[in-house]
This record gives C-alpha cells, structure tokens and sequence, in this order.
C-alpha cells in the first residue's frame, strides 16, 4: 500500500481523489458486490484467475482470497457476483492466434494461387499477421484443439472461502464476456459449428445443475447450419449483451449494436441494430441504454475498444484514423436507430497517446448508471468521466490518468465499476487497482 503523499504525487487527475492503490496483477474487470470487490485476471505464468478484495475501508483494500486455474492454457479475466453465486470466464490463452487457425488453411491456398508453389512460414505469417513462430503453434492446435472453454460458478457466500460449484464446458475457445441476474447467465461464447462468439444464455437458478435455455447468432454465424457470412473471419461476432428489462444490448465487434427482444427468453430475437463500421475502425465492445427517457427519447451508449498497438508499423498505418471513442445514439425506435454525438480523448489530453507497444483509446465503461454520468477506462487515457445530459453534446467532468506502472511505458486502464457509495474502482491491464473518489 501507497502511503498517503505518494497517492498525492501519482496519476494526473481532475475532479477525482485517489483513495487507495494497490499493485495488484493486471486484470480485465473488477466487479463490486456489498464490501468485496471481484477482480479477474489477464493470463499469467502462475495462473492466477480471481482475486477477491475486502473494500470495506477503502482508503485499505485487503486481498482475502485469490482462485489459480489449474489448466496453463486457460485464463478467467471477467468476473461477476449476485447475491452469493460468482461466474468467471474460463477461455483460451492467446485466442486472437488461436482464431487464426480458420484461416491459415485459405490463407495458404491463396498464397499458393499466387505465388505458384506453397508459401513458406514467413510467408503464411505475413499473411496472417503473425510472427513467424506462430503457425507452428497452429499446426499443433490442429492435431490437439482446445477443449476446455466455458464458465465456472462458486459459491462466494464466505468470500474468504470461494467453493467451485459446476464447471460448465461451453465450445471453441471459450467464454469471453458475459452478463448474469438471480436467475440466468448471458454468456458470449464460441460454439462448435458457430463463427466467433455468439449468446447462449443458460438457467443458473439451481447452480449446481444448470441448464441451457436459448441461443442468439446473427444470420450468417452458424455455418454448421448452412448459413455463410458476410464479413472475414470473426469480425462481427458477439463481445457480450447486457440485459435490462426484455431488452439485450449487445455490441457485436465490426457488426455494430444489435438490440435484443427476450421477453420469450426461449426465442430472443433482433428487434433493432445499427453499425458504424465504416466509418470507424475501432470495434463496439459494450453497448447500453441510459436509465431514463431524456427529452423523451431512449438514450444508447456505445463505446469501442482501441484494439490497435502503437508500434511503429501500426501508427503509420493508423494516423489520421479516429481513436477508440464514446458514441451516443437515439434508440427510441430500435428499428430506427440514430447517431446523435461521439466523444473522444484527444491525443493531447494524455501524454501517453502516442507510447510505443501499449494502447491509446477507449474500452470500457460501468454498465450500469445512475444519473447521467457515464465512467469510462480510457487504456492510455485513464479514466474519463463523461455527462451526457446533453445528449447532443457529451462533456467531459472528470479525469484521472494514473502513472504507469513500473516497467510499462504507460497505464493500460482496462475495467472501471461505480459501487453503491459512488466510489470509482478502476483495473490496470498490467499493474494496478485503484480506489478513486469524484470530487464534482
């Protein structure tokens, strides 16, 4: 733990306090329920999945229990609580290589089309966008695929003690997002015979003995059932849906939005989508609306993910191309779906727009809001508190760029969540966990 004026020194911040920090391993979401917070961890060689935090005081988070996966090709990097029932993800370590190995066999005869005899390593890496070393890692995945994909449930009642209750296995290279109530879980996942996630949403009423209820895909994703999309590999795919009341918001990656209908949660169907993919290149990585009508229209928030690294090669690729950013749109008739604003961090805001090797843009915000203030992890940007009174015209009131953690070149704000006292929990992808207060 930080002592009190070295909180003072750190970060760049406006209208926040930072209450606490601790150098905890970086993590892809935090999760707060009563006094313990969630955290989910990116890959690690020591296999750490879950640690679990008493933030009772917040000024002194204590680490009460930590979860280690014993599957090296695993990690659980998301993680949600209701009442005593945890879920994390269990998906594959280096997916985004692993889904290359859809392509590698097209990508090999169209090398061989053109270069007239088979293409080597270096070649097929090209193509694919990999280092060379890679497509044996390919190879090998063929001859022994990963099987191991899907999302665990325990029993967090004495959060000290976590106790696995099922381990449900799911398809392909596994769980990645997902959204969870008292009764059922909305669960973003491969599946066999699917291209790239889609949503199943699963009974968890009995955790011990659950049950799948439906699926959603979008037409064009279940080529087992002979449907052929129209995008390359898993461009548009489900990155997860959110529910409130009847209604699924889901961001669906280079798709866009899609809204859902589940009042027959057995038959979720599309009742509204919109994508803006061109023009901007960032994909939609959450989607939800605003808690109440303004002006009497049905507000929906978007926000990207910055999935771009700033080595050299990709800057020059990327410049004058917009970052990562907030989209505001009128979704009162979900048929007809309207932009209305965008909200962005320039690249002067941060003096870590430009780093090398570490990312600059949007991610993620809380799901759930209250009020008209939307909190959202920035990666190099930090935090950013963002009101979106005006619809038309989103104003940021708040800001917090923490220093970047020892041996990164710059902060990688990953996961932000608003607990019930309106404190900020924010989540390093490499090093760190924040306690913040706004100050507005």
């Amino acid at each position: 733990m930080r002592d009190e004026s070295d909180l003072r020194a750190g970060g760049v911040a406006e209208n926040i306090r930072r209450l606490a920090h601790l150098d905890l391993a970086g993590a892809g979401q935090v999760y707060v329920a009563g006094r313990y917070a969630y955290v989910g961890h990116i890959p690690r060689k020591d296999g750490l999945g879950t640690t679990i935090l008493d933030v009772a005081d917040p000024g002194r988070p204590k680490v009460v229990s930590t979860i280690f996966l014993d599957d090296p090709d695993s990690h659980s990097h998301k993680v949600r609580v209701v009442g005593d029932v945890m879920i994390v993800n269990h998906e594959e370590n280096n997916k985004g290589i692993g889904r290359k190995a859809d392509e590698m066999h097209a990508a090999s005869a169209h090398l061989g089309e053109v270069l007239g005899r088979p293409p080597s390593d270096a070649e097929l890496a090209e193509r694919l966008g990999l280092a060379e070393a890679d497509i044996n890692v390919l190879r090998r995945a063929e001859t022994a695929p990963y099987d191991r994909g899907g999302f665990k449930i325990y029993d967090v009642s004495r959060p000290a003690e976590p106790r696995l209750l099922h381990y449900q296995r799911t398809g392909g290279k596994g769980v990645h997002r997902f959204d969870m109530d008292q009764r059922y879980a909305y669960i973003s996942t491969e599946m066999d015979g699917y291209r790239g996630n889609i949503l199943v949403i699963y009974d968890i009423s009995n955790p011990e003995r659950i049950g799948e209820v439906s699926r959603w895909w979008m037409p064009g994703q279940h080529v087992a059932g002979g449907e052929t999309p129209h995008w390359e590999g898993t461009a548009h795919r489900l990155h997860h849906a959110l529910r409130f009341g009847d209604r699924l918001w889901a961001g669906v990656w280079h798709g866009g939005t899609r809204i859902i209908d589940i009042a027959d949660i057995s038959a979720p169907r599309t009742i509204g989508a919109y994508n803006y993919h061109p023009p901007f290149p960032a994909p939609t990585h959450t989607v939800m609306p605003m808690p109440l009508p303004i002006n009497n229209r049905q507000i929906m928030l978007t926000i990207d993910e910055e999935d771009s690294y700033y080595t050299a090669a990709e800057a020059a690729r990327r410049k004058g191309q917009p970052h990562a950013g907030l989209s505001v749109f009128d979704a009162t008739d979900p048929g007809a779906i309207a932009p209305l604003a965008i909200f962005g961090v320039g690249e002067l805001d941060s003096p870590y727009s430009r780093v090398a090797h570490a990312r600059f843009g949007a991610h993620q915000f809380h799901e759930r809001i209250d009020g008209t203030l939307v909190h959202c992890a920035w990666f190099g940007g930090g935090l950013r508190i963002v009101d979106i009174a005006d619809p038309t015209c989103p104003r940021e009131v708040g800001a917090f760029i923490p220093e970047p953690p020892a041996g990164q070149p710059a902060p990688q704000s990953n996961d932000v969540f608003v607990d019930e006292r309106g404190l900020i929990h924010m989540v390093d992808r490499n090093v760190g966990y924040d306690i913040l207060e706004y100050l507005g």
